[in-house]
């Protein structure tokens, strides 16, 4: 909706909240975070360990090979001796060995520079670039010896296979394709899947991730080369030393491109990056609400080195979810589209459905957050579907909210708020077509170490040993829900009046769901108001109840956490403070989203085409929660502060100045009034929220 002009400025910008943002969510030095992706079972990982042992031997053995004062020939001897040996206790036949060894010789005289950097002259850990080809080619030296193993350790079975291989692309310090933000990435990292013969024809392959939307498209094939957001699995910052600065400022990078990856993998719960200091390398994991970096591993030490390796190898043999991949999100090649599976957790027997994609409608921009996603379905694959134009009226949304303990005692589960409006709602027909239909849903679930199925948490990804480190971290769990009855985006009205009739529906369900259910919304935003069309006209319908709550729950009004969407949360919401949460922050919400869209327009059409990053309505985006609820208390407070607000709605849209006198209006209800119970449900008065009948003098300014 925002239109800052200056190119540079929103660069400035951007950069200022992703170190922000890494300030509030950065937890470093964690202990064990290769523990995440280690594979469930026990035996295997004991397998994958020997062999990220077994490769890290064989690295030590090659930078023994660097020592002051050999000529070069003699160097590249012994490195040629030391390549042959090694391969020659592997499983390679001699024609593959020659060819192997041709090749390793090169990739180990690209990459030693950087572990042995006193031998190397024309070497420079203080330039980043000359680093470049020494992490890519390690990278890509250990995913081939994941699949060479030792003669003496070749797997016993086809779990001891490993099931991808990681890989660095060719192209450093490029923009990746499919990027949104621009920006250049120094090294990305990909995941190859490898296929192995086992007799059966599997509907699903199991590193099916790589395939996502935007590879699917036709004529869009991906080079191997260039990185593509798409199939991109960890993204890599290279800085020239470790510095603090240097540092933050590559944490921040991994957060901004991370959006990216978000964007255009619509199964990912979380993210995997490294950000290298000179010789000194983090590995991170980026989650809902967490930035985890590792300890420091030095590649120019055996220790260092092994640290590192054991990362490589564990992502190539653990499964599919420690990559940070959603495996009930997949692609069906039998059906050719993707499909969706969604547990009933909230019946006394769950039970699975599957649903298949037919577009997607919103999708995770933000790095931290609920990573919320929503999805048009159908029961049915398109192909198989005859009337599939038709049977897209499915909604799927994914999230990870905030959660209390387990699923039984939680009283913020979104399934539960939703299916709880749908049965209390159900006899009034006053309030039909204004709410999503619960259809099914609750959280997901993950199988453990020992094969038992149990939450999807934030917790059960990240392991003990790792969530032990964390102190009072908030639990968010993986929930997806169905529901029917959904409309189109808010962007849809076309006028001024459409507008208003759509508000006013949505609030006057939001009243009847406080009435009838017990349930107060408290996230009023333009993303939670959709438009339905018919043939008695438009209508409004609010949806997303994943920050409501039961107000007959006991506390309930101290449950603040993160409610709202910035621009639109209620002061109360943003100070945080002691006072009890009731409806009326609802409608304040409803004052900011209308002064809103008065301002910035609600689609291409209503935007502004002047410069709006100096209005007075910008710091209620403000990203410091204090700054924003000082900006909204001064504006509201007073009808002349308002003015000021309204002044600077956009002239071009028609019917602006009677917005602008049902905003006034209903500001002075809520403000003004506030303490005279007789003025409450004024906002419902006629001559401030017009008939049909009055639509044109509605226009009229």
């Amino acid at each position: 909706m925002r239109n800052l002009n200056s190119p540079k400025f929103k660069q400035a910008d951007e950069y200022a909240k992703e170190k922000t943002l890494v300030e509030d969510y950065l937890l470093d030095n964690i202990d064990g975070l290769q523990t995440i992706a280690e594979h469930s079972d026990q035996s295997t990982q004991q397998f994958v360990t020997k062999q990220a042992e077994s490769i890290a031997e064989f690295i030590d053995e090659l930078v023994r090979c660097v020592k002051p004062g050999l000529t070069k020939a003699m160097f590249e001897k012994k490195l040629k001796i030391a390549i042959a040996a090694q391969l020659e206790r592997r499983s390679l036949t001699k024609q593959e060995s020659r060819k192997t060894e041709a090749e390793m010789f090169i990739r180990v005289k690209s990459l030693l520079p950087w572990l042995r950097p006193a031998s190397f002259s024309t070497f420079s850990t203080t330039n980043e670039k000359h680093i470049y080809p020494c992490f890519l080619e390690l990278i890509n030296f250990v995913a081939e010896l994941v699949v060479r193993p030792l003669k003496d350790q070749k797997p016993a079975s086809l779990d001891e296979q490993p099931k991808r291989l990681v890989r660095s692309y060719e192209l450093t310090d490029v923009k990746p394709d499919n990027s949104e933000s621009g920006r250049r990435v120094d090294l990305a990292l990909k995941c190859d899947a490898i296929y192995y013969e086992t007799g059966d024809n599997a509907e699903y392959d199991e590193d099916s991730f790589q395939i996502s939307e935007a590879c699917l498209k036709e004529n869009n094939e991906w080079s191997d080369k260039r990185p593509n957001y798409p199939r991109i699995f960890a993204i890599v910052e290279v800085k020239p030393n470790s510095s603090y600065a240097n540092m933050e400022k590559g944490f921040a990078q991994l957060v901004e491109y991370s959006k990216d990856v978000y964007r255009n993998q619509h199964n990912r719960h979380f993210i995997w990056g490294l950000v290298s200091g000179g010789s000194e390398v983090k590995v991170c994991i980026l989650g809902p609400n967490f930035l985890l970096a590792s300890k420091f591993m030095d590649v120019t030490s055996t220790a260092g080195r092994l640290e590192l390796i054991r990362f490589l190898v564990n992502w190539s043999f653990c499964e599919l979810p420690k990559l940070g991949y959603d495996p009930t999100i997949r692609y069906s090649y039998k059906h050719e589209c993707f499909a969706i599976d969604m547990v009933n957790s909230n019946e006394p027997m769950p039970t699975q459905t599957t649903y298949y994609l037919r577009e997607v409608v919103v999708i995770a921009e933000r790095v931290f957050g609920r990573h919320t996603r929503c999805f048009v379905v159908g029961e049915k694959p398109p192909s198989l579907d005859e009337d599939s134009d038709n049977s897209g009226d499915i909604l799927i949304k994914d999230a990870w909210p905030e959660v209390s303990g387990s699923a039984e005692d939680d009283m913020r589960d979104e399934a539960k708020l939703l299916k709880r409006v749908s049965d209390g709602l159900a006899g009034h027909s006053e309030f039909e077509g204004m709410y999503p239909k619960f259809l099914g849903g609750g959280r997901m679930q993950i199988q453990n170490s020992h094969g038992d199925s149990v939450d999807n948490t934030t917790r059960t990804i990240l392991g003990e040993a790792v969530w032990a480190q964390l102190g009072d971290l908030p639990l968010r769990a993986h929930m997806r829900i169905a529901m029917s009855g959904v409309g189109e985006p808010l962007e849809s009205v076309q006028s001024i009046y459409e507008l208003v009739v759509v508000i006013y529906d949505v609030m006057r369900c939001h009243m009847g769901i406080l009435k009838h259910c017990h349930i107060l919304h408290r996230d009023i935003s333009e993303a939670n108001i959709l438009v339905r069309r018919d043939n008695t006209g438009v209508h409004g319908v609010l949806i997303d109840f994943d920050y409501s709550i039961d107000i007959t729950d006991e506390g309930y009004a101290v449950r603040t956490e993160g409610a709202g969407t910035r621009p639109f949360t209620s002061i109360n919401n943003l100070e945080d403070n002691s006072t009890k949460r009731t409806a009326l922050d609802d409608w304040e919400s409803i004052i900011y989203i209308l002064c809103w869209l008065g301002t910035f327009g609600w689609n291409r059409a209503t935007q502004p085409s002047g410069s709006v990053s100096k209005m007075a309505i910008a710091s209620w985006d403000d990203y410091d929660e204090m700054t924003n609820a000082e900006a909204k208390r001064r504006d509201i407070h007073s009808s002349r502060n308002f003015t000021g607000i309204t002044k600077e709605f956009n002239p071009k849209i028609a019917g602006i100045r009677r917005l602008a006198k049902v905003i006034e209006g209903l500001r002075a209800v809520l403000i003004d009034s506030h303490n005279d119970p007789d003025m409450r449900g004024a906002i419902f008065d006629k001559n401030i929220i017009p008939e049909e009948s009055d639509t044109d003098d509605f226009l009229e300014d």
